[in-house]
């Protein structure tokens, strides 16, 4: 199997500074979710790349702080019947932001140029007519207003398979490995090609992708939300003043006996 070519990669990020600037950044990201929310943008962030690349814990990171009334993540499953004879970014148009909000694509619309491509789930007209398509789309995307921003996990063939056997020793992480990771590993050169491809027809100036080294999970996640951080030009909103009325004085009130009341067992006690 033929390897990837990579720069030599800097050492794995510490965990201390890790996670200082981490909470850094997320701070920084609520201030983002209360400027979108209070100039009423739309923003939309696209997490792609193979299997195992960090995508998924990318987005838990920025979502963490986040209000999900706010900022969501649209992870759509295998399209319905019915959803196939629609035009094809129909369905993904459906999970676009309305005023004062985020939506973070965990996958997009450019399944049609990886898996669906790579696996014959689409005919090759279908695979022509979205990258002709694509950068249109976005196009209107930008031009209604929608801040929209492209990232690209990239990760080695190596740094894959370590994290599909850590997936499979692991029973709290197993139920991450599907049939279909497992599949991509015998693909990999048809998967490069395709993400060479892809980036020929839609990496373009009005959308272009930027693309996240992953081999580091930690470094990958600082880099990805710094970058994003920076590219939006959201200032900070003073917040709301918010104050607590006094508490007023009891008027009788009692509480009905707690044996009427079922209450769920301390199974804490049994830890001390």
């Amino acid at each position: 199997m033929a390897k990837e070519r990579r720069t030599e990669q800097p050492a794995r990020l510490a965990s201390k500074p890790y996670e200082r600037e981490l909470l850094r950044l997320q701070q920084e990201l609520v201030k983002l979710q209360e400027w979108v929310r209070v100039e009423g943008a739309r923003l939309v962030v696209v997490f792609e790349g193979r299997d195992a690349a960090g995508k998924g814990g990318a987005i838990k990171r920025v979502t963490e702080y986040l209000n999900p009334r706010i900022a969501r993540v649209a992870a759509l499953p295998t399209p319905t019947e019915r959803q196939k004879t629609q035009w094809y970014f129909q369905r993904y148009v459906e999970h676009l932001p309305a005023a004062g909000e985020i939506v973070l694509f965990d996958r997009s619309w450019y399944n049609r140029a990886g898996v669906e491509r790579v696996m014959g789930f689409c005919t090759a007209d279908e695979y022509w007519q979205f990258l002709h398509q694509c950068p249109t789309f976005e196009q209107m995307l930008i031009e209604a207003g929608i801040l929209l921003r492209k990232y690209w996990f990239s990760v080695s063939d190596t740094e894959q398979e370590r994290r599909f056997r850590d997936r499979l020793e692991d029973p709290m992480k197993r139920w991450k490995l599907s049939p279909m990771d497992v599949e991509s590993i015998t693909h990999w050169e048809d998967y490069s090609r395709a993400k060479d491809e892809m980036f020929v027809h839609t990496d373009v100036p009005q959308s272009p992708w930027h693309v996240v080294e992953s081999d580091d999970k930690r470094r990958a996640r600082i880099n990805m939300i710094a970058h994003l951080l920076s590219s939006v030009p959201y200032r900070e909103v003073a917040p709301p003043r918010i104050e607590l009325p006094p508490r007023p004085s009891s008027r009788g009130y009692q509480r009905p006996p707690r044996d009427l009341q079922k209450y769920v067992p301390d199974h804490a006690a049994g830890l001390e």
